[in-house]
């Protein structure tokens, strides 16, 4: 059976939340991590939460997309991932609440064959503190994923999501097999497959994939 595995990025297929990292630069950091802990356990709406903390990079200069490139930790054991879905003629993506000024270059670099993240609206060279276009929320997570599966051809139950907060369930729930890696607790009871560890390469493993 092909499969196609969707990650989530933040704390999932990279070590840190790109969020945090740019409320950093503005001196917010612990305010908007506060808000990121509370929308990955469930306990406030992601998309209000998403939008609060938005806010909060208003007036930040775009340059600093360039400036994180060199900060992010890709997740032990992605590459090997990702190499070892493409040997076995599967198709590898990833899903993020984040945004697509981060995840689109580090997606080409990575060989991954479909993204889709928030879109940070700047004007003049600065963020205006919103997001363009349409959210990518829990419920877009999941239909990202089937719509991803139809396009190339792979059946659903030969999907795999990959997540490690609320707004993961919807995905988790949408696919063949769900995998919840370090996960909130709100999330245990959707996985078919859990990692405590800081390696995605359990899940090569489990999934009997080969890079030989």
């Amino acid at each position: 059976m092909k499969r196609l595995v969707v990650l989530d990025v933040d704390s999932t297929m990279i070590e840190q939340e790109v969020i945090e990292l740019l409320a950093a630069k503005v001196g917010l950091e612990d305010q908007v991590k506060l808000l990121t802990d509370q929308a990955m356990a469930g306990e406030i709406d992601f998309r209000q939460a998403l939008e609060m903390r938005v806010e909060l990079l208003a007036g930040l200069d775009s340059k600093v997309f360039s400036e994180l490139q060199s900060q992010i930790r890709v997740t032990e054991g992605v590459h090997e991932l990702i190499e070892s879905v493409h040997s076995a003629g599967g198709k590898i993506g990833a899903i993020s609440g984040g945004f697509s000024q981060v995840l689109s270059p580090l997606a080409e670099s990575l060989g991954l064959d479909c993204y889709l993240a928030n879109k940070l609206e700047i004007e003049n060279g600065l963020l205006t503190g919103k997001i363009s276009g349409d959210v990518v929320d829990a419920e877009m997570k999941a239909r990202t994923l089937i719509r991803w599966a139809h396009e190339f051809g792979i059946e659903i139950a030969g999907t795999v999501a990959v997540g490690d907060g609320a707004n993961d369930i919807q995905m988790l729930q949408a696919a063949g097999f769900a995998v919840a890696f370090r996960p909130k607790e709100v999330l245990r009871e959707h996985a078919d497959f859990i990692i405590e560890g800081d390696s995605l390469k359990p899940l090569v493993e489990k999934l009997n994939l080969s890079s030989s």
